[in-house]
């Protein structure tokens, strides 16, 4: 793009811009000749996947502002009529990020100008929540305005059909050329009224669903702190936990109320390093029986436990521990239907459907997969991911696992057990299955493309010693997966371990996902066993990263 190109674009973008904060930031870029900048943000259009959208705010095609989240409205919108959803509803939720709620309001505004109802709901709110709104208020489809636990700068976009699961394709390309079809923002109508803002009626549904995840008297006795990490969970959490009748949680004030500066932590996620610090300071004050936190939209639960092994008492629980312990509650509680996880996740939970004669089965990553395994009554995914409840929300959902693993705890005190101790059980009934991550942020894009070709020019032939038995390429597809960008690796030797490669969708990282496994005869072995995985892990992520070029 020459240099008078990129000038008559970023002023017909100003031109067509209807937020005054973002068109203040361009006039001053265009007026200082940001030529650099101007041609990052005009490289291109944020691309709609699977994701929907997510990016930076600002001005400019490769941001996220109104302009943009219009355009996404009405393509979508297009999408719904085309398929003959003339009328039909679409509600809108948002989380309580920069611009979260402008959003919203386009989206309805949008909706509504197409000839399709729209309905917000009453305030931010976790992501589950719009989840379970699509299905409960018979919509075509719903719409929720969050970026997750990406940085403060980010915004996001997420789709929803009225199955209530995230889209994938061709749904993902039909909407996205349904965007790019959009010539002007001036031939988008948008109302200033004619969209319906919901009550709290559809949040006490919510409410009145998540108590059937319990077992009704069950024990409510484990003592929490909690984090909702400046997100939107608090509220939620609580009222869910009152309404259980478990101990109020004990809050972690500095972070209990939303703030999309988020200014306690580097990054709003409980899986980076630092953002648990001061959750385990309150839980030094406390000494309850598990720290739970939410990410800013609660659709993502992590816990903690005691662990006088770890400098300062506490350790974060693994996705993948989280994972099979909640599968380990449900198998206890007569749980039927099929078990899913993504390809991703550990393989211990498919040994513990095998054990209890329930169905199992792994997916593409994502909950836009796990939600659509017919028969599904629990799904997982290492990301800190849970669906507990596939019937009322089919996507996962931070509340209702919370709810969950609380009252797991809750049974295993009274038994003078903790979590660590079911941990302990699987791994010497199943083997160890011991996880870790190999995850590279980069600023250059091509760092990622270039990590996938070298491997898949040259694949290696071991990894710490152990062979590798076979390698996917997982964009050809398999006879159960469909086509995806990723490596998958088997390794056998002296013990069986698994890797997958991939870039991550959402955040600019490459991401590999490592697994051990190690045999356990008796609870006497388990230590040597725990220092063995780790031993290979450490060699993995060595021998990967010379392989990938990192």
């Amino acid at each position: 793009m020459t240099q008078d190109d990129l000038l008559i674009r970023a002023q017909a973008w100003l031109a067509e811009d209807p937020d005054s904060e973002t068109r203040d930031e361009l006039a001053r870029l265009i007026d200082g000749g940001a030529s650099a900048e101007l041609a990052a943000r005009f490289a291109g259009t944020l691309q709609f996947g699977t994701a929907g959208l997510r990016g930076e705010l600002g001005a400019g095609p490769m941001r996220m502002n109104r302009s943009v989240v219009i355009r996404a409205a009405a393509g979508l919108a297009a999408y719904l009529k085309a398929k003959g959803e003339e009328g039909g509803l679409v509600v809108i939720g948002y989380d309580a990020r920069y611009k979260s709620a402008d959003f919203a309001r386009d989206t309805a505004a949008v909706m509504t100008g197409a000839g399709l109802r729209a309905a917000l709901l009453p305030r931010p709110l976790p992501t589950p929540v719009l989840a379970y709104a699509i299905r409960h208020l018979g919509a075509v489809a719903g719409v929720e305005v969050t970026a997750s636990h990406n940085p403060p700068r980010d915004n996001g976009y997420k789709v929803y059909l009225g199955d209530g699961s995230q889209i994938v394709p061709p749904a993902d390309a039909e909407i996205a050329a349904e965007i790019a079809a959009v010539r002007s923002l001036h031939d988008v109508p948008r109302p200033e009224t004619g969209w319906e803002t919901l009550g709290d009626e559809v949040l006490d549904a919510y409410l009145e669903r998540t108590d059937a995840v319990l077992t009704p008297g069950s024990p409510r006795t484990a003592r929490t702190v909690y984090t909702a990490m400046h997100g939107v969970g608090k509220d939620v959490l609580t009222a869910a936990f009152g309404r259980a009748g478990f101990p109020p949680p004990a809050l972690v004030a500095a972070q209990a109320e939303p703030d999309p500066a988020f200014p306690t932590v580097a990054f709003p996620n409980p899986e980076e390093p630092g953002a648990m610090d001061l959750a385990f300071e309150a839980a030094r004050a406390v000494e309850p029986d598990l720290v739970i936190a939410n990410d800013p939209d609660a659709d993502r639960c992590a816990v903690a436990v005691p662990d006088p092994a770890v400098a300062g008492g506490w350790r974060m629980l693994r996705g993948d521990e989280v994972g099979a312990l909640l599968a380990a509650h449900l198998v206890h509680k007569g749980a039927t239907g099929v078990f899913a996880e993504s390809i991703v996740s550990s393989s211990l939970l498919g040994r513990i459907a095998e054990a209890a004669g329930v169905g199992y089965e792994e997916t593409l990553t994502g909950f836009k997969w796990i939600a659509r395994v017919d028969g599904l009554r629990y799904g997982y995914e290492e990301a800190l991911g849970y669906c507990v409840d596939p019937e009322g929300v089919r996507d996962k959902d931070g509340i209702t696992a919370a709810l969950l693993v609380t009252e797991l705890a809750s049974v295993l005190k009274e038994q003078g057990r903790g979590l660590t101790d079911l941990l302990d059980n699987l791994a010497v009934e199943h083997g160890l299955h011991a996880t870790d991550q190999l995850s590279v942020r980069v600023e250059d894009l091509s760092v990622i493309a270039n990590a996938m070709a070298a491997l898949r020019e040259r694949p290696p032939v071991s990894l710490a010693g152990l062979t590798v038995v076979s390698a996917e390429d997982l964009t050809k597809g398999t006879e159960s997966l469909p086509p995806t960008d990723g490596l998958r690796y088997h390794l056998e030797g002296a013990y069986k371990a698994r890797v997958i490669v991939r870039p991550s969708g959402t955040e600019p990282k490459l991401k590999c996902y490592l697994e051990v496994v190690v045999p356990v005869a008796s609870s006497d072995d388990l230590a040597p066993a725990r220092a063995k995985a780790a031993e290979l892990l450490v060699a993995i992520k060595r021998d990967l990263s010379a392989a990938a070029g990192l």
